[in-house]
């Protein structure tokens, strides 16, 4: 059992992240929500909201495990729009999956949750000998045994309403065989293309042309240009409110004193043990037994020290450190059961204990080596310090400071430069700002509520500054328009470049089209002089970077009398005329049937989970709000919001 600890610390801390810590990452809100109520709500399930304080929780704790798990990768992957919409998404995705286990009374009972966690094998780590809590184990990691029994408890219970579509969906044998049919068959086929582009130095439109293809109600939306307004602001965030606050070298002194555990490596031994099992709950007869063996083997080891590792061999009960001496390899505190920690860290290296009594029997511990426990210097943490104690600083000062940036902006309306010399911010300024975010726009230019009120009608007409509006924790930005341009038509003269590129496009597709028809017609009769391209093989898996339309009209052309001709518009693209020769038979190297056919049953149970969850939102009437979208889409970091 040792040495599994001792093997597997590191391991164990990402099992629990991997099968507890989502729960309480992504899902395990309940009870917090009454904690949140009256904050912005970004989602509803049966009535119930997820608040916006909720989803920055949940974001924030799963870019945490995200950096656990990968310590090296870079954490702003993880803080974009997409990777915040997915953390809302799973929010939700439980909050209906658990509202759907209490309304169908699928909760888990005390006896199943019991059964499940002595006969699980992924608990494993988490159960004792005895089959009882490790509660050391759960203890490390932050969470006591009450939370751990919940979220397992909810867990199970979303296991049960899901499990019973997903793990008893059935793909008949002709739907499986119809699919796989379609997915890997494959088609040899000779195919002509006829691009527009190489027709484009044939088409020379004429200035009316152009002028009509302008005057068309049915492309006036391409020449339509969207308002736009010049705009400066002013951004208060806690690295505006850091750069005035100066620390004392007394009071950095005084951070390092009261903090000395931070700046110290963590304490570590290298053991070996050897165990004499005897459970606590053993007759007294058996425990005695055991203690008069190990004080025998103790007896042994003080008079051949050398020979610690021969005896552990032969002669101790734990089967996971016996074969290799005893050796238990590095272990923190917090790693072993609390009597066996305080025995190994009393000891020098080399020293030998007396016997230790512990819940799994008697133990004799040799410390073979020590390491970590050291200090850092204070000059070598200075500036980390620094950075610590100003961050802190900066967050108490920031409810002040954005009561008083706020006032300013208000009162003195009509400039923002009173707000910038009181904060010591500087004005900065934006072109060709839209009112809907730019798809490329970032921090508060893709906000929504901060644009909305650029675009005010009254701040527009008055060139008045915006409130100042919260784009994210601890960051308020205030701005006003400089120059605005309404919604209009360009100009033909504006845009005639861009009209004839469309004409020419237009018409050498249809040029393309007009040769591609004739070829075919004359493939077809047989009075074509030029040869087709060589043959090649196509399917849905090998497309051979055919587009998407020509491929499904590879893949859709009747096959009943070879050869098949097919003529394919490719639209902008051009002409592809397709001669479907044969019919081949699916890849050998796709896998056997037995395995595609047991592939694809899993891919259509979990299709049809999909569905059934689809079923259960509109149910409970499961709903993002559109501040959801609007935080989504807007959400960046913070170094990039400036």
């Amino acid at each position: 059992m040792f040495d599994f600890v001792r093997t597997h610390t590191r391991m164990l801390q990402f099992v629990l992240l991997l099968l507890i810590f989502p729960s309480f990452v992504i899902f395990g809100i309940q009870g917090y929500s009454r904690f949140t109520q009256g904050h912005e709500s970004v989602a509803k399930v049966d009535g119930q909201s997820i608040t916006q304080t909720e989803w920055d929780a949940a974001h924030r704790q799963q870019v945490e495990r995200m950096r656990a798990q990968m310590p090296g990768a870079d954490l702003k992957l993880f803080d974009s729009p997409e990777m915040k919409q997915r953390t809302l998404d799973a929010l939700v995705r439980e909050r209906v999956i658990l509202t759907a286990a209490d309304k169908l009374r699928l909760a888990t009972s005390d006896e199943r949750l019991q059964r499940m966690f002595q006969n699980d094998p992924q608990f494993a780590a988490f159960r004792r000998p005895d089959g009882s809590l490790n509660r050391e184990l759960i203890a490390s990691q932050g969470i006591s045994p009450e939370q751990f029994e919940r979220q397992l408890r909810q867990d199970l219970s979303m296991r049960q309403v899901m499990l019973g579509v997903e793990g008893t969906a059935i793909a008949p044998a002709s739907a499986t065989e119809t699919a796989l049919e379609a997915l890997f068959q494959r088609r040899e086929v000779q195919i002509a293309s006829f691009d527009a582009k190489n027709f484009a130095e044939k088409v020379q439109p004429t200035d009316a042309q152009l002028q009509a293809y302008y005057d068309d109600p049915a492309h006036a939306a391409q020449f339509q240009a969207s308002e736009q307004a010049n705009i400066e602001y002013v951004q208060l965030d806690l690295n505006a409110i850091k750069a005035g606050i100066s620390v004392s070298e007394d009071d950095l002194k005084k951070y390092y004193a009261e903090n000395e555990s931070r700046y110290s490596t963590p304490e570590e031994r290298r053991a070996s043990h050897i165990l004499v099992k005897a459970d606590k709950s053993a007759p007294a007869a058996e425990r005695e037994k055991a203690r008069a063996k190990v004080q025998s083997l103790l007896a042994e080891v003080r008079k051949h020290p050398e020979s610690f590792a021969d005896i552990a061999k032969k002669n101790s009960d734990d089967p996971g450190s016996a074969a290799q001496g005893g050796d238990l390899d590095y272990f923190g505190r917090g790693a072993m059961v609390k009597a066996f920690e305080d025995a190994a860290f009393s000891l020098k290296p080399g020293q030998i204990s007396d016997v230790v009594e512990s819940d799994f029997g008697f133990h004799i511990i040799k410390v073979t080596d020590a390491r970590g426990g050291e200090k850092r210097s204070f000059d070598a943490v200075r500036a980390e310090i620094e950075g610590e104690v100003k961050q802190q600083l900066a967050q108490r000062k920031f409810a002040e400071s954005a009561e008083g940036f706020s006032n300013t902006i208000y009162e003195q309306s009509d400039s923002l430069k009173p707000a910038a010399d009181k904060f010591k911010l500087q004005v900065k300024t934006a072109e060709a700002v839209s009112r809907t975010p730019d798809p490329q726009a970032r921090g508060m230019l893709a906000n929504p509520k901060f644009l909305a009120a650029l675009f005010n009608p009254d701040n527009l007409r008055n060139k008045r500054n915006t409130e100042a509006v919260e784009i994210g924790p601890n960051q308020l930005v205030a701005g006003r328009v400089t120059q605005y341009t309404p919604a209009h038509r360009l100009s033909f003269a504006e845009v005639k470049d861009k009209v004839r590129a469309q004409v020419v496009a237009e018409q050498s597709a249809a040029l393309a089209r007009k040769e591609g028809e004739s070829k075919l017609a004359a493939w077809k009769q047989g009075a074509a002089t030029e040869a087709l391209p060589p043959a090649v093989v196509v399917s849905r898996v090998d497309v051979k970077g055919l587009p998407r339309e020509l491929l499904e009209a590879i893949m859709k052309a009747p096959a009943n009398q070879l050869p098949t001709w097919v003529g394919v518009d490719l639209h902008a693209q051009g002409y592809a005329v397709v001669k479907l020769e044969k019919v081949l038979p699916r890849d050998p190297a796709m896998g056997d049937l037995a395995r595609l056919q047991s592939q694809y049953a899993q891919v259509w149970g979990s299709a049809q989970a999909n569905a059934y969850y689809d079923a259960l939102k509109a149910r409970y009437k499961a709903q993002t709000t559109g501040v959801a979208k609007a935080e989504a889409a807007s959400s960046d970091t913070e170094g990039a919001s400036r």
